[in-house]
């Protein structure tokens, strides 16, 4: 047997071995390295110069985007197409946009497909005083996922803390998810506002397995009382265990991880989403 002849044999079952280490988890655990940022936590900065603060968000390590509908639109003045390109030209993808759900929703979804979007999302309902509200707003968004579906997308709910406070006995986020198509609108977990409001994070994703498939990473400083609202914080610096959670999230079906910072305490909002970058970089699941 030639030495060329060997070396193929000992490579390919190298790799064979390879791969089979890893079907069996035992390569699990490499460190993440596609996540996002909603572009919210640079809003600021965004509405004045949106390509340049889009080409620093790439240079800190984001791989994705999901942005929100602002004075400018989802896509900052830009066209659809010259937003992709300008995505493309950055390495990055827009995944998502939060968006006014009761305007022109048939325009935005078709808009959204064009470049390879994966969701459109209602970023809040707001607290009600009736639990029949959240059933309504099921309704409406089993109306949107059809409409998104016709186009080649998804639909999705972005929660805060008020939809995990009982309301009649009920649960207002229980209502909307067990009133809604799994095949055609999904949940956006906004971890911050899930524990804000009271509730279990793996509770809830173990109880609605492949409901959330987007998640906003945002961190909660520390010995805050609970009835304090807007405490976030740069990623790694509070009091939430994404280490724990993120593979936790990601068993459950959990795709898309995108950050998200309301407060720039000591910082400002571009050297916070740099900051929290660094920290998703060293995060596992």
């Amino acid at each position: 047997m030639s030495y060329s002849r060997r070396s193929f044999i000992k490579n390919t079952g190298l790799l064979a071995t390879g791969a089979m280490l890893a079907s069996n988890g035992l390569f699990a655990g490499s460190k993440m390295k596609n996540f996002g940022l909603q572009l919210w936590s640079v809003r600021d900065d965004l509405a004045k110069d949106p390509k340049e603060v889009l080409k620093q968000v790439s240079s800190y390590g984001y791989t994705q985007i999901e942005s929100f509908e602002g004075a400018k639109g989802m896509f900052w003045g830009m066209s659809a197409m010259e937003f992709k390109a300008l995505m493309d030209d950055l390495g990055m993808k827009i995944i998502s946009s939060h968006c006014n759900i009761g305007k022109d929703f048939e325009k935005k979804a078709a808009d959204a497909a064009s470049i390879g979007m994966k969701y459109l999302i209602c970023p809040f309902k707001g607290p009600q005083k009736s639990i029949d509200n959240f059933k309504k707003f099921a309704d409406e968004f089993n109306e949107k996922g059809e409409i998104c579906r016709r186009n080649g997308i998804r639909f999705a709910y972005h929660n805060h803390g008020y939809s995990f406070q009982a309301i009649d006995g009920q649960m207002p986020q229980a209502v909307m998810m067990d009133n809604t198509n799994p095949d055609t609108v999904d949940f956006e977990m906004d971890m911050y506002w899930v524990i804000s409001g009271g509730a279990d994070i793996k509770e809830w994703l173990g109880k609605y397995k492949n409901r959330f498939r987007l998640g906003h990473v945002k961190d909660r400083k520390k010995d805050v009382a609970a009835s304090v609202s807007d405490a976030s914080c740069i990623l790694g610096t509070g009091s939430i265990d994404y280490k724990t959670i993120v593979p936790l999230a990601k068993k459950a079906g959990m795709e898309y991880f995108i950050v998200e910072q309301e407060l720039w305490e000591n910082s400002t909002p571009l050297l916070s989403a740099e900051a929290d970058a660094k920290y998703m970089m060293e995060l596992k699941g």
